[in-house]
């Protein structure tokens, strides 16, 4: 399951709306070996395609670079499909090289909502996993409280067909 912070998805969604008719592309880096997305790095995309992404060979190699000297790793990869459903393609499959890596695509198709969904992709084989979005502004852990509207001094519960 990919656990990732609302901030990072809508960081995200908004890139993806950004570059929209072209499709958008990034990485989110985490701890190495954590398992969790913290730092969103949005990308470009090389190719300026509405249907194929490319990492920019030089920002990459910076990218990769600056998170191995950060003790990071890229747990989640993203790219957004601008006309079909959020799916991996075969060419997403093929070029698919993190085998470690969340691959997160966001549907950008229809204006008013996105489709998110997560995959792993080892060895050509595509695997769907859940997505669970958190908000770290809020404490799990803390007691919540709800204030309730009054309830009316005389009630009528009873039904009638009058």
């Amino acid at each position: 399951m990919l656990s990732i912070d609302r901030s990072i998805i809508d960081a995200i969604v908004a890139h993806a709306r950004r570059d929209h008719p072209d499709e958008a592309c990034g990485v989110v880096a985490g701890p190495a070996g954590s398992d969790t997305p913290t730092r969103h790095i949005p990308m470009d995309n090389a190719a300026r395609s509405m249907t194929f992404y490319e990492f920019d060979s030089m920002e990459q190699l910076r990218v990769w670079r600056e998170m191995d000297d950060r003790d990071e790793e890229p747990v989640v990869i993203y790219h957004s499909h601008t006309a079909t459903e959020a799916y991996p393609s075969r060419t997403d499959i093929s070029f698919a090289g993190e085998p470690g890596a969340h691959y997160l695509l966001v549907s950008t198709r229809e204006p008013d909502t996105e489709e998110i969904r997560s995959f792993r992709i080892v060895d050509g084989v595509v695997t769907e996993e859940p997505v669970r979005i958190v908000d770290a502004a809020v404490d799990p852990h803390a007691v919540q409280s709800y204030m309730f509207g009054q309830s009316p001094a005389t009630v009528d519960y009873e039904c009638s067909d009058r």
